[in-house]
């Protein structure tokens, strides 16, 4: 959905005097909450709220046959569903354009950053390897789905709790056991919206159907990036690219103390 351009200009305005609708500057986060542990069935979950935007992310392990081009490791991968009840622009059926890429970038981020030491993961190369699955539901979207989406995502690796091997090789999933996923990294990602030629972090939803152009990234805690997304129809410019980043970096820092 896109507001129409009065409601449009009425926030560029409201930004430019350095005022959004809740009363935020345009470098402030909402409350961030993490819960951990949520949903006991699964080996890992999280539950983090970014002002009234609520998403879950559950994490499920699994024995399966390496991928032939990655024998000697792991495999991860990453599920969101945009639940109806979440907002009234989303739909039941087959996942939305949006969902795909919200996993899709949940995804980069974990992977290209090396946060999990996939090598650790194989039990058998070419045979047996822990498979990483990674299911991330919105509760209610009030903006900003992304950078809640992630900062769930690595919550939950991080309560992860492998599960209990039997002897014949199954898995007893109701028994866990004390150890952890070899997580080294931590990514954090944060997603910087550029609106007329404002640029902010953690938008409302209306502020997210004015934004012109986005930018996620994901960095660990040297502020090094190692996945970015650009979203929006609009080009940007080197100086707004490096503003962004900026941002985005800065507030990644504090984010990863909300963990």
């Amino acid at each position: 959905m896109i507001l129409n351009q009065e409601m449009k200009q009425h926030i560029i305005d409201s930004l430019k005097k350095g005022v959004r609708f809740d009363g935020r500057k345009n470098d402030d986060f909402r409350e961030v909450n993490v819960e951990y542990d949520v949903a006991p069935s699964a080996e890992g979950s999280a539950r983090v709220t970014i002002g009234d935007t609520i998403v879950l992310a559950g994490v499920k392990l699994g024995l399966e046959k390496p991928y032939p081009d990655t024998p000697d490791s792991g495999m991860l991968m990453v599920n969101a569903e945009f639940m109806p009840m979440a907002s009234p622009e989303f739909e039941s059926g087959p996942p939305s354009i949006a969902s795909i890429e919200l996993a899709r970038v949940v995804d980069r981020g974990i992977r290209e950053s090396g946060a999990i030491d996939v090598k650790k993961l194989c039990i058998e190369a070419g045979e047996k390897a822990w498979s990483v699955g990674i299911d991330v539901i919105t509760i209610n979207d009030g903006g900003n789905l992304m950078d809640a989406a992630a900062l769930a995502a690595l919550a939950a690796l991080k309560a992860t709790k492998f599960p209990k091997v039997k002897k014949d090789g199954s898995i007893d999933y109701k028994e866990k056991t004390k150890d952890s996923l070899p997580l080294v990294k931590e990514p954090i990602s944060v997603t910087a919206h550029l609106i007329g030629d404002q640029i902010l972090v953690d938008p409302s939803v209306e502020e997210e159907q004015s934004s012109d152009a986005r930018i996620t990234a994901a960095a660990l805690d040297d502020k090094t990036i190692c996945a970015l997304q650009k979203g929006g129809e609009r080009a940007l410019s080197e100086e707004e690219i490096d503003q962004m980043l900026t941002l985005s970096l800065k507030k990644a820092a504090e984010l990863r103390k909300r963990l």
